[in-house]
């Protein structure tokens, strides 16, 4: 996910569970869980930057693959 997407999806996750967690006070149990894991999968999205770095490539020894 690059920083545009993060940065909608996160915030859209984040308000989506803050709102299930608050109806979830007329409503039933089940409605909070998923309010809190949704919630916590989008301070993940936001906050992961980890997910955007490239490792760089180790070649083996020996040079061309014959197949």
């Amino acid at each position: 996910m690059n920083v545009l997407s993060r940065t909608i999806t996160g915030p859209v996750l984040i308000i989506l569970g803050v709102i299930l967690i608050f109806v979830s006070v007329n409503d039933s149990l089940w409605v909070l869980i998923y309010g809190i894991l949704i919630l916590l999968i989008g301070l993940f999205i936001f906050f992961n930057k980890k997910e955007d770095k490239i490792e760089s490539r180790k070649n083996v020894k020996g040079g061309k693959r014959n197949d």
